[in-house]
């Protein structure tokens, strides 16, 4: 392709390329990186081709001629991983990294790319390993008793674990929503303005608006930014006692996306009086008051007030989704900003909770053991937390699962 016999290590090198027919393809920098200097530890050739994707195709066809293949998904960062150029912490961050529409997740994923976790769960393991060894030279004297100051010793680093690993699972279960997203939903009854909020919100007319009772049958979703976060806001069908099939299905989905939201707009109609159907909406609210953020808002301000605000709580405040929903979005950032945390550790997959769900189940079933001098099971079980955390970081060592996890990978990278 460049017709030439050398390329200088990690020197950029301007020069013509040719197809295997010795045509001219395209006049490109080139980046010879001699392994293990190189992203994935392997020889790797870089084009840097002029812009669009015809000239591109062309350059990557070619090399597929002289015996070049397509990488797979997530090949590249699994070579990395099999070579030792990175650790699934960092593999899995770079992954959500290139994905990621989040300010807030790209920091948290930079701070895994920089190693945070790898440190945090090599203190772990050394800590867990410590524990074992002390318990593994006792085991032979099984019948005489571990020195009471030793016992203490452990159970209080492996009370320091625990909290630490609850910490961290803890919240990272609460602010999942940083990386992937918080979800907003905006309940009511019909015709309080859910749909106008949302039109507003998001800056134009994504929801249709009717006076109509019930116009809105299912969940709309959308994606905004607050400040530096992302929302997912779902606009619900009016929550009431409804007669129809298809309105009755759209109500359930309503109660669903509260299940699902971390955050919840309960709204009102100022010009109307407080009915039946705003009873059900406050007794939702009751329901979910101590496990949602909840954010109450009496819609419709610019019209003569008839709804009795004291039925709701002193935090409720009043809007016009029509005017401005300035409140409600100062509401929003203010709760979103108390969410970014930095000193915690927050996890950035399924794959990992799920490994430090078990360390942490592994280490509290392992106190009582210590405590009643059964050592043999108390050292299973810190075998069982040291390879829960310890999967964390490394390599598994069947193919078929590095396979699965690095599918999700977008392609190549």
């Amino acid at each position: 392709m460049t017709q030439k016999d050398l390329l200088k290590p990690r020197y950029a090198t301007l020069t013509n390329l040719y197809d295997e027919h010795h045509q001219l393809l395209d006049e490109s920098i080139i980046i010879y990186f001699k392994n293990p200097h190189s992203f994935t530890g392997e020889d790797v050739i870089e084009f840097q081709c002029h812009g669009g994707l015809v000239v591109a195709d062309m350059i990557l066809s070619t090399a597929l001629s002289y015996g070049a293949r397509l990488a797979t998904a997530g090949e590249f960062s699994k070579r990395a991983v099999i070579n030792g150029r990175m650790d699934l912490t960092k593999a899995e961050a770079t992954a959500k990294l290139i994905e990621t529409k989040s300010v807030d997740a790209a920091r948290i994923l930079t701070k895994q790319l920089k190693g945070d976790l790898f440190d945090f769960v090599n203190a772990l393991r050394d800590s867990l390993v410590e524990i074992l060894a002390f318990v593994e030279v006792n085991i032979d004297y099984a019948e005489e008793d571990l020195p009471e100051d030793l016992v203490d010793q452990m159970q209080q680093k492996l009370e320091q674990n625990a909290a630490l690993l609850e910490k961290s699972v803890i919240a990272s279960e609460s602010r999942e929503g940083l990386l992937n997203g918080f979800k907003v939903s905006i309940i009511g009854k019909p015709n309080v303005g859910k749909s106008s909020l949302l039109n507003a919100l998001l800056s134009y007319n994504r929801a249709i608006i009717s006076d109509i009772a019930g116009t809105t049958r299912d969940t709309i979703e959308e994606e905004i930014k607050i400040g530096t976060h992302l929302i997912k806001i779902v606009d619900t069908a009016g929550i009431r006692d409804a007669d129809e099939e298809i309105e009755k299905i759209g109500i359930e989905r309503s109660i669903a996306a509260i299940e699902e939201s971390e955050i919840v707009i309960a709204l009102f109609d100022g010009s109307r009086i407080k009915d039946e159907d705003d009873e059900k909406i406050i007794e939702l609210i009751n329901r979910y008051h101590d496990k949602k953020e909840i954010i109450i808002a009496v819609n419709k301000k610019d019209l003569k007030q008839l709804f009795d605000i004291r039925a709701l709580p002193p935090h409720t405040i009043s809007v016009s989704s029509k005017e401005s929903t300035i409140e409600i979005t100062e509401k929003l950032k203010k709760y979103l900003d108390s969410q970014t945390m930095e000193d915690e550790m927050i996890l950035i997959s399924k794959r990992q909770v799920t490994a430090v769900k078990s360390a942490l189940r592994a280490i509290n079933e392992s106190r009582t053991l210590l405590i009643n001098g059964e050592l043999e099971l108390f050292a299973y079980h810190i075998n069982e937390s040291i390879e829960a955390i310890s999967s964390i970081t490394k390599s598994f060592e069947r193919d078929e699962i590095l396979d699965k996890m690095f599918s999700s990978f977008c392609l190549g990278k």
